[in-house]
């Protein structure tokens, strides 16, 4: 059964990253990709310490949805930096996008096997993989989508410096962070009732990450 929990644990993850996949024009090597996929998983667990470290700290609810939302984005962050900086396969500014939506997901993979893992059954476990895939792994995957694109963003102006830059990516882990608090409040309220909001929540982040796309891949179309 713990092989079975497993295995549906993955599921969310990897049915969002072949569907992100199809956004890079021009594909990543499959090494590369399961690189920063498995490394956004391994960073989970240092997340994972550090809130676990603060959490007795920050009393008030909005303080602490805050703090662990930036702790998560950042880590997110970091993970993709840390692989890919210095890497020939990260050319183009869309990789940004492309490296954080993998590493988000690795991430969001390791959180889907530990609740998938305390499910006391193969049927509570499935409600809670197909309510993980449509709120938390896709929340992941978009945040982190918003700031690869202010990364490439950055990457594109040719005359933004390393200081300017560095400022575009908080931007970006500002936003992020903002949109993760507000997703896991609205979950928070909703309790057991419709999660209608934090899904009509998820639909309009995703239309604006799909729009970041469209808005990269004619930047650096525009500039070529």
């Amino acid at each position: 059964m713990v092989i079975s929990l497993i295995l549906l644990g993955l599921i969310p993850s990897f049915a969002w990253l072949v569907f992100f996949l199809k956004e890079d024009v021009h594909p990543e090597p499959k090494k590369m990709i399961a690189k920063v996929f498995m490394a956004g998983a391994l960073m989970t667990i240092f997340a994972a310490v550090i809130q676990f470290l603060l959490q007795k700290i920050f009393i008030s609810f909005s303080s602490s949805f805050f703090v662990f939302a930036v702790i998560e984005e950042f880590f997110k962050f970091l993970t993709v930096y840390l692989v890919v900086r210095k890497s020939r396969f990260f050319d183009e500014p869309i990789d940004a996008m492309i490296y954080m939506i993998t590493a988000a997901l690795g991430f969001a993979m390791v959180e889907n096997i530990a609740v998938a893992l305390n499910a006391s059954n193969i049927q509570e476990a499935i409600g809670a993989m197909t309510l993980r895939f449509v709120g938390a792994t896709l929340l992941h995957a978009l945040t982190s989508g918003i700031v690869g694109y202010y990364w490439a963003k950055g990457l594109i102006v040719k005359s933004v410096g390393h200081w300017s830059l560095s400022l575009v990516i908080v931007k970006g882990l500002i936003i992020a962070s903002l949109l993760h608090m507000i997703f896991n409040y609205l979950i928070l309220i909703s309790k057991e009732q419709i999660l209608i909001y934090p899904t009509i929540f998820l639909i309009i982040i995703a239309l604006f990450v799909f729009w970041d796309f469209e808005r990269i891949k004619t930047a650096k179309q525009t500039q070529n």
